[in-house]
Parts: structure tokens; sequence; C-alpha cells
């Protein structure tokens, strides 16, 4: 591989900017990091770079680890958004810069310059100023200069954010001919979809320094794992659905499960469903649908672009409380269910619509997004209770993050000790923290809830998020859990293995051995990059001494037997823990897939 870097890890004033990033860019290839402002992708080229250094984690270019190793020891090429080209030298004098400083004779300078301008299609201008060239002109400077002294990597840091849209689709071209032509592995830094697109052969997503998925273009946006990629690469609509062994179903409508996408497992449970606008099919009536119908709708608002024609259509029937892309300040789910819809020319002649219209909307094609977690169930004793652990500042935020719902239940058994529930449990069910907290966590878990936030009345975000399971049946789906959740918050991973006091030497490489099978299946099935800690003691006891000794902690504890919170983690509850704490249940056989 050109560029290994495992774990890299970069913080200012204490927070992550760049969380364990761990990836391998191949030979020649153009790799571009996609992500929205802040999302921690140009200090990721910079520490590789060698422009900024590492808190954590290693760099390796071509083989060869360069985290401790200075910018011009690197031998890397950047470009800038910028163009930092030196404005009293020429284009020629610019170009052979790198090649002075490294005692290049004259007649291989010019001859290295002559080739680098007919590259970048600028023969002819060696005697001009930057000044006398226009944006794009002296963006194909810098990336030529950039390439002079034939680096093994070129960097490029957004360079076609200044430039107008007809001489940056043109520079793209160009950048990307010449980056075939050397065979140069190339890392491009964009916030522009379309840009990333055009140019990669593989994209990775950053959001909150994490690196979200990786993947060829296509792919992604066919098959993205998280909602953030969803959502980001290209227009989607979120839904709620019910998967059942006939398929999935929204609202009172199911859908043909030979026309979606083939789902794991026959566990009924609800599941979040990506419907990319361009494969929504509107028809006068369900009739005339030649797709699966989900509901019907009124036409709020229709864009004519050109090829296209982009239009807002309000579902009604029982799918409309599916619809989970719209959502107010507050982590309430909007009333408002507009999906957004795409048709081509072809498709405005076959069926003309005008605006208050009601029509019948089909659908050709549903993803279903390997997550554990779809939407946030709040619940307490009465309204009031419920009211406020829906505006929790920590859930709220969760919930905006995740594109997701609040929805609240008042649940008069958390405090009679009914035994069963009003109705079932769906989604994260939400509790507040407090001395009763893990009777009403039993309650839940006994009565179908797979997954168990408690938020103390006052939590911040977190910073460092514990994970540990009780036993290896829990494993998978605690890991799952795990890795949905932390790509919606700005924490560290650490999984912290716990052997019994005393365990002998000879039980040392077994608690190691679990730590790299632990990183490794994250890694591999979850996409989730985490630390990983031995230690040694009784369980409910060591997570509260690393719990107590984090700053903003979360736990994330998965369990596959409800008893083992009283028995075995009962400290962590003796007084009303004052961290979040996320409760993985599955019982028996761990048969959980992968996770957003």
């Amino acid at each position: 591989m050109s560029i290994t870097l495992d774990q890299v890890t970069k913080r200012y004033q204490g927070s992550p900017v760049v969380n364990d990033v761990s990836l391998e860019v191949g030979e020649g290839e153009f790799y571009v990091l996609l992500g929205p402002s802040g999302s921690g992708k140009s200090t990721l080229l910079r520490a590789i770079a060698g422009l900024t250094g590492v808190d954590h984690g290693r760099i390796a270019l071509h083989g060869n680890d360069v985290t401790h190793v200075s910018a011009r020891q690197r031998g890397v090429g950047l470009v800038f958004q910028n163009y930092a080209l030196f404005r009293h030298m020429t284009v020629g004098e610019n170009i052979e810069f790198a090649l002075k400083v490294r005692r290049m004779k004259a007649a291989e300078r010019r001859e290295r310059r002559k080739e680098l301008l007919r590259l970048v299609a600028l023969e002819g201008m060696d005697d001009r100023l930057p000044t006398q060239l226009s944006g794009g002109q002296q963006q194909r400077v810098a990336v030529a200069r950039a390439l002079a002294h034939k680096p093994p990597v070129l960097l490029l840091d957004e360079p076609f954010g200044a430039l107008d849209a007809k001489i940056r689709e043109e520079l793209r071209r160009t950048i990307r001919q010449v980056q075939r032509e050397l065979k140069i592995t190339t890392v491009l830094v964009t916030h522009d979809q379309e840009e990333a697109f055009a140019l990669a052969d593989r994209i990775g997503v950053m959001n909150l320094g994490r690196l979200l998925e990786s993947g060829k273009p296509d792919e992604l946006y066919a098959r993205p794992a998280t909602r953030f990629v969803a959502t980001f690469l290209g227009a989607a609509n979120l839904l709620l659905a019910r998967q059942t062994e006939q398929g999935i179903r929204f609202g009172t409508t199911p859908v043909n499960a030979r026309r979606v996408e083939k789902l794991d497992g026959g566990r009924e449970q609800e599941v979040v469903a990506v419907l990319r606008p361009e494969e929504v099919e509107l028809a006068p009536t369900r009739d005339n649908l030649r797709t699966n119908f989900i509901a019907n709708g009124i036409v709020e608002e229709a864009v004519f672009t050109g090829a296209l024609e982009r239009m807002r259509v309000r579902m009604a029937d029982g799918a409309a409380n599916a619809h989970i892309g719209t959502h107010s300040s507050n982590g309430h789910h909007s009333p408002t269910a507009l999906l957004d819809v795409t048709r081509t020319q072809h498709e405005q002649r076959l069926f003309p619509v005008t605006i208050g219209q009601t029509v019948a909307i089909g659908v050709r094609r549903i993803h279903v997004l390997p997550t554990p977690l779809s939407s946030y169930t709040a619940y307490g004793a009465d309204e009031a209770a419920c009211e406020r652990l829906a505006q929790h500042p920590l859930l709220v935020e969760l919930a905006n993050r995740m594109k997701t719902r609040i929805i609240k239940r008042v649940e008069s058994a958390l405090a009679a000790g009914v035994a069963t529930a009003s109705a079932p449990v769906s989604g994260v069910a939400v509790i507040s923290g407090g001395p009763n907290s893990a009777e009403q966590l039993q309650w839940l878990l006994q009565n179908g809830a797979g997954e168990v936030l408690v938020l103390p009345t006052h939590s911040a975000s977190p910073q460092r998020v514990l994970i540990h399971w009780a036993e290896d049946s829990a494993r998978r789906s605690t890991l799952a859990v795990a890795a949905s959740l932390l790509r919606h918050v700005a924490a560290e991973a650490v999984y912290v293995g716990i052997l019994p006091e005393g365990s002998g030497e000879a039980q040392r490489p077994f608690g190691v051995r679990t730590l790299l099978d632990a990183r490794s299946e994250a890694q591999a099935v979850h996409g989730l990059e985490m630390r990983t800690e031995l230690r040694f003691g009784a369980a409910a006891e060591e997570l509260q001494r690393q719990l107590s000794d984090s700053e903003a902690p979360m736990l994330i504890l998965g369990v596959s037997d409800p008893a083992q919170l009283r028995h075995t983690f009962g400290a962590l509850f003796a007084a009303g823990a004052p961290y979040p704490l996320m409760v993985v249940y599955r019982p028996g056989r761990d048969s959980e897939g992968v996770s957003e």
C-alpha cells in the first residue's frame, strides 16, 4: 500500500478532530476524502503530509513509517486551495523551485518543466507571472510544481474551491488525466460530492473526526451503511419500517419483499430504509403503478431543472408516520412528511402533474440500513416525565445527528410494577437515570427492548465511550450498537476487557487475544475503530473505576441475561449513575448483523 494509516488521532484542546482513523490507499489509486466542514479531512491530509503532528497512531508511506518524519523528508506533493505560488517568480521558476532546492542540473530542470507544462496544458507560458494567469491556470501551475520532484504521493486540499464551475470541471479532467498517466497515488480532500464522484477510484466519507465508510463511489451511493453517508452522497429519503418475515412494511402498507434488497434475519424489528428520489414512481392511481405501492400523496412542490424535474410530495396514509427525514430542532419528529422525488423528462411527459394533485407513490428499490439504532422512545411514568426526558440535550443531539425521531410514551407500569407493557417497545427505549433505573431497565428488557439508554438529568455529550460485554454471546450486538452510536458523537471508543482478579500469567494471553479479536471484528464487521484495554478485577468495580477516571464518559454494556444487571453490575446503579449508559440485550446466541 502507498499510504497506511493506523488509528491516527489528532486532538485540539483535548477534543479529537481526527478520531482513530485507519485507512489504506493503494499504489496509483485516486482516493477522495469527502465530508462537511469541520469533519477532520483537511487535518488528516496535513497529518499525512507531515504539516501537523498526531497524538496517537501511525502513518506509513510505501511501507516506511513516517509518523515522526518531517514534511520535507516525506517527499509528498501538496496542492492547496489558494494556489500558494511565488508571485515574484515566473511559471517556469515556480515549477523549477523544488528542483533547484534538490540541486538538479539546469538542463534536467528545463526538460522536466517542459514535460510538466505539457501535462497540465500550459505549453509556452514559462515566462508569465502568476498575476497574468487565470485562477484555473494558476492552479494548474500549482499542480505542476507539486509534481516536479516526482513525489510518490500527491495530496490535494480542496484545489478547486475558488474556481467557477466550468474551469473547475476542466481542471478536474486535467488532474485525472495527469494522475492516470503518471500513476501517482493521490488523495483529494473535498466537500463537493460531484467532484468526488467524478475523480475517485474510492471515496472515504468523514464526519465528526471519524472515517465512516470507504468504498467505490457507486457502491457507497447504492448501498450506504450509515445514515450520514446516505444523506450526504446525494439526496435521500429516510423512512422507518418494520422488518417482517414477508419483507418490510411502511405503516399499514406491506412492500413486496421480492422487489427490495434481501433482509438479514427473520426477527421482526424496526429498521431504517433509504429511498433515493430517482427510485420513486408517481402515478394517478395505485393500479397504474408498475412498482411497489407505499402510499398516496399530494404534490406540494415541482421545480423544472432542465433534464430533471424535482418534486416534493406530502405522504398520506399510514406511511406518513414512517418518514423521519425531517425533524424539528428539539429532536421531535416533524408532522410534515415530504418525500423528495426526481423525474426524467420522459416520466414527466407520461404523467404530467400539478401542484395539489393527489398521486399514488411507488418505489423501484429500497435499501435497508444495517443499523440497530432506528429511533428513540422516551419512557416516563407520566406526561411531564416523558417531556423532560424528550428534551434532554444529549438525546436531542443524538436524534438530530441520526436524523431520526423521539416519541414519548407514558408507561405507568414503570412505577406500578405491572408485569406487561401497554404496547410493544420500538426503537431504543430511553429512561431517566436515578435510584430506580436498574429496575426500570430490567422491566424494559423483559418486555422486548433490545437497547435501553439511561440518561442522568445532567450529562453532556460523551468524550470517552467505554464498551464492555458480560458474555461473548453479546459481543457482536454490543459492537454493532457501539459503532452506530459512535458515528454520531465526537468521542473516543475504548473496549475494556476484564479478567477476574488473581488470573495468572497463563490467562493473560487469552485476555490479549480477546482484545485483538474484539478490535478485528469491530473493524471488519462494523467499521468501528476503537482502542482496547485489559483490566483485572470485578467487572462492575473495574468499570466504575474507569468511568470515574474519564472526563465526560459513557458506558455501552452488553448482556445476554437481564439478571446480570443486578447480580453482576449492581454497583453501577447503586446511587444512580452520573454518566449515560446504553444497555444492549440479546438473549442467548447473538445473531445480529453489521451496524450503521
